[in-house]
């Protein structure tokens, strides 16, 4: 076992908004009771460490062909040769089990809506709404749609998963078998299997499902009474002629997308009861990471014309909920000798419970993701008369089927799912769609208006997602693995439909590029920024844009591609991707960071970690300069404003400055938007950015009047949010501003999403690590995201660091948010996090040679017979 653990901290839980709050396994008891158990239980050292992987010696097992040999670094990071692609893949599946089990198993029952099964009763609303979603069944038909080679591979895997559980149980295979054990002695772990796999991949077009959030937020403000000027104050057009396009002008000589041709080259116990969600709509994001601010990516690359070594520089940094461990594995994947039976070498970030390389490089290029932010996501009013709906003047029945969901200590749950050919009916089981049924609006084009002509009978919400068709996204991540030069890596774009992300590239041979790709609907009549009414086919999808007209750009000239997530072309690109981009304002820092720095010298590795750390606060500078003139009585409060004449405008982590103007800014948009009596919601402060910013310069505005917190006028409400914001920050960190710092107050705390938010301090020290002070802050290129009005602690973070060198892939870096392990108190559970923290750069080794001389554990798997 690795060294003791400090004691853990008392924190302070921050209340969470409506829509927020969704303990997903937090569960009340009398914590004396439980050290009792858990003394009983035998969690001693034993008990922990019993689960940790052989990383040493020979393994035997059945299902291999031959030897593989799994290689770790002291971070546990491992490296896997074969002889084929099966024992390959089938060592990949083995070393995840070894390492993620538990999230593995935790993941399927998300996505198959079965935590009732692990969690009990309380779990049924999650459940209920994930099963009308029906992940799990376009998972099971997705598995047909594979090509024999991919199916081969899934299987692989599946078959390595399962040699591990065949000799691994309870808590042999993770801690948290046993902690589950207390409330659900007879649960027992089921097999693997590909659509286990594929279902993972549905989740995470979930968590990147974009403008969902902002389509429900408009109905519900018009429904209570917003106007239409007043929703356009709050959601404002992309700013176009302040922040940049990913591509400017569609380039019309990139390769062909083609396949590449790779060659050589029970009752539970009455103490325990898990904690009731509050909102489903959002459950499924939270289970896999709260989502909130920040949920995108940065990512560039910039050609060999302005690099050191005359070779591209690829960087990335995905921004998803905090999660612990962290979302991504680390693995290195090496064929002995690469041919068409065995193509593969390749090393980056996947998904425990998903083959293959999802980020990352093998020898020829390198790609990186950010969310495309494109709206694929449509609510539909529906007009319902019993079991059937209206469509075209004519009533035709619902889709109607059944399922159960078994229930922990409890009875099962007979569950009826309707749906109308827009989708699953979802306003039955959610609040948000509810509320949007019980006050229908509708509109397009930032028009809002009554839903005309509308047939008799009740009216329901249908949710029309892309990922609620079956895809080929799991053929991709091997085509994208295997692709040797642009051609090829579009080729795996052209199958990487949901979710839609943007691809950007580079290669041993120089070229850089960039490709959207994705299943991106055509609109009738609408165009989805408001519901549009199911009745009338006029509003339904008329298909999906053709992949050769997606946006594509390649070796630009100004020897750089940037993608932040804002708006990926101008007004003129013929068909509609959506109206809520990011607001562009990393997109914005990241160019003129690249641009500043090429001018000076050629750019290196570190450059990209230096921008990668970069915490220039946009909105900050301007409460510089909204506050420059403006004085107060109070000496105290006057000293935090003085605070601002001297600051650069950075998050810095021990800025006393940085503290204060988060502080205000919070207090500011808080009394800007929510202490109404119809509070609007925040959402992204992306876009509040632009929002108050407007405001600033219009200080006639009426949204700068305010009876809930008399206040008249913008002198008035920044005089308020200035006052109240110190009294805050002294509560917080003493009177004395000079004292203050960032960091302070905004802190990571890494929760295991099962157990980890019980609120009995001795199981969250257990599986929980931190908090840990950091920079950045949302909408930040160190996106670090925490929720308006909610506290400063980081919801949202650079889910991993890469930066690879297409020079010498042995120089690139690579840093995860945790570290490679699932285990508590593994060496490697959280090992990486301090580098993370500081955003360090820690080696990755690649070549053989390198491998070789980073290891520092080598495991063989051979077959048993």
């Amino acid at each position: 076992m690795s060294a003791a653990r400090p004691a853990p901290a008392t924190r302070t839980k921050a209340k969470m908004p409506l829509g927020r709050k969704i303990g997903i396994t937090a569960f009340s008891v009398l914590a004396g009771l439980v050290v009792i158990a858990v003394v009983a239980a035998g969690f001693v050292v034993f008990t922990i460490q019993r689960s940790f992987p052989t990383l040493e010696g020979t393994i035997t097992t059945s299902g291999l062909n031959d030897k593989v040999t799994v290689q770790r670094d002291d971070r546990g990071i491992p490296t896997i040769t074969a002889d084929d692609s099966h024992d390959l893949f089938f060592a990949q599946g083995y070393v995840h089990a070894q390492d993620r089990f538990w999230e593995m198993d935790f993941r399927r029952h998300v996505t198959s809506g079965r935590l009732s099964e692990l969690f009990g009763a309380s779990q049924l609303p999650t459940d209920t709404f994930l099963r009308t979603l029906g992940w799990r069944k376009v998972a099971e038909q997705e598995v047909d749609l594979l090509s024999d080679d991919a199916k081969a591979y899934y299987q692989a895997y599946a078959d390595g998963v399962n040699a591990y559980l065949s000799d691994h149980h309870g808590a042999a295979v993770s801690l948290e078998y046993a902690v589950l054990g207390l409330q659900n002695p007879d649960y027992t772990i089921e097999k693997w299997t590909i659509a286990d796999s594929l279902a993972w991949l549905k989740a995470m077009a979930w968590d990147l499902r974009a403008n969902l959030g902002d389509e429900t937020d408009r109905a519900l403000l018009a429904g209570a009474g917003y106007t239409q000027e007043q929703i356009a104050d709050l959601y404002p057009a992309y700013p176009f002629d302040q922040n940049p396009v990913i591509v400017p002008e569609l380039s019309t000589d990139a390769p062909d997308a083609k396949t590449p041709d790779v060659e050589a080259g029970s009752t539970a116990p009455a103490s325990l009861q898990w904690q009731q969600v509050d909102n489903v709509v959002e459950a499924a994001s939270a289970l896999i990471g709260q989502v909130g601010e920040g949920v995108g990516s940065n990512s560039w690359v910039v050609s060999g014309d302005l690099t050191e070594s005359g070779m591209p520089l690829l960087s990335n940094d995905p921004h998803l909920g905090a999660a612990m461990p962290s979302i991504w594995h680390q693995i290195g994947l090496r064929c002995a000798k690469v041919s068409a039976a065995c193509p593969f070498d390749v090393a980056g970030f996947g998904f425990s419970g998903v083959p293959g390389v999802v980020i990352g490089h093998n020898t020829s290029i390198a790609w990186g993701f950010t969310n495309l932010t494109t709206d694929v996501t449509d609510l539909y009013l529906e007009r319902v008369q019993g079991d059937d709906y209206w469509r075209d003047g004519k009533l035709v029945p619902l889709k109607i089927s059944h399922e159960t969901i078994k229930v922990a200590g409890g009875k099962d749950v007979d569950l009826e799912i309707r749906s109308t050919n827009n989708g699953p009916i979802i306003s039955s089981v959610n609040d948000d769609d509810a509320a949007i049924a019980q006050h229908p609006v509708t509109g397009s084009d930032g028009k809002v208006t009554e839903p005309s002509s509308m047939p008799d009978g009740d009216t329901a919400v249908a949710l029309k997602w892309t990922a609620l068709t079956p895809g080929t996204t799991a053929e991709a991540i091997f085509t994208l693995d295997q692709a040797q030069d642009f051609a090829g890596f579009r080729a795996a774009a052209e199958q990487f439909d949901v979710p839609a992300q943007n691809l950007i590239y580079a290669d041993v041979n120089g070229n850089i590029g960039y490709q959207a790709p994705g299943k991106l609907p055509i609109r009738g009549a609408g165009d989805g920024s408001m519901p549009q009414p199911g009745w009338d086919s006029d509003y339904d999808w008329k298909g999906f844009i053709p992949f050769a007209k997606l946006p594509v750009l390649y070796n630009p000239d100004d020897g750089y591609i940037v993608t932040a997530n804002n708006a990926i072309t101008g007004d003129d690109y013929p068909y509609f991707l959506t109206n809520d981009w990011d607001y562009g304002w990393r997109a914005a820092r990241i160019t003129d960071l690249i641009q500043r720095a090429s001018a000076d010298h050629k750019l290196t590795v570190q450059d990209m970690r230096d921008i990668q750390s970069d915490t220039d606060f946009w909105i900050g500078k301007k409460l510089i300069t909204a506050y420059k003139d403006i004085t107060v009585d109070d000496t105290q409060v006057q000293s935090a404003l003085d605070l601002f004449d001297l600051w650069d405008g950075q998050n810095a982590v021990d800025s006393a400055a940085a503290a204060y103007a988060n502080v205000v800014w919070d207090e500011l948009a808080q009394d800007l938007f929510t202490r109404r009596e119809h509070p609007a919601p925040t959402g992204s402060q992306s876009r509040l950015f632009l929002v108050a910013d407007n405001l600033l310069d219009d200080p006639d505005s009426s949204w700068w009047t305010n009876d809930q917190i008399s206040v008249t006028s913008q002198q008035q409400m920044l005089v308020k949010a200035a006052t109240d914001a110190y009294h805050r920050l002294a509560e917080l960190e003493g009177s004395n501003p000079e004292q203050w710092t960032w960091g302070g107050i905004h802190k990571l705390t890494l929760t295991s999403a099962t157990f980890g938010s019980s609120g009995i301090a001795p199981i969250e020290w257990l599986f929980n690590r931190g908090p840990l002070a950091v920079g950045g802050g949302s909408s930040v290129v160190d996106a670090t995201g925490w929720a308006i009005g909610d506290g400063f602690d980081v919801s949202t973070v650079p889910s991993m660091r890469m930066v690879v060198d297409l020079s010498n892939f042995d120089a690139s870096t690579w840093t995860n948010l945790t570290g490679e392990s699932g285990h508590a108190f593994h060496p490697n559970y959280d090992d990486q996090a301090e580098a993370w923290q500081h955003v360090q750069a820690l080696p990755w080794a690649f070549s053989p040679k390198a491998v070789k001389a980073a290891a520092t554990h080598t495991l063989v798997l051979a077959p048993a017979d």
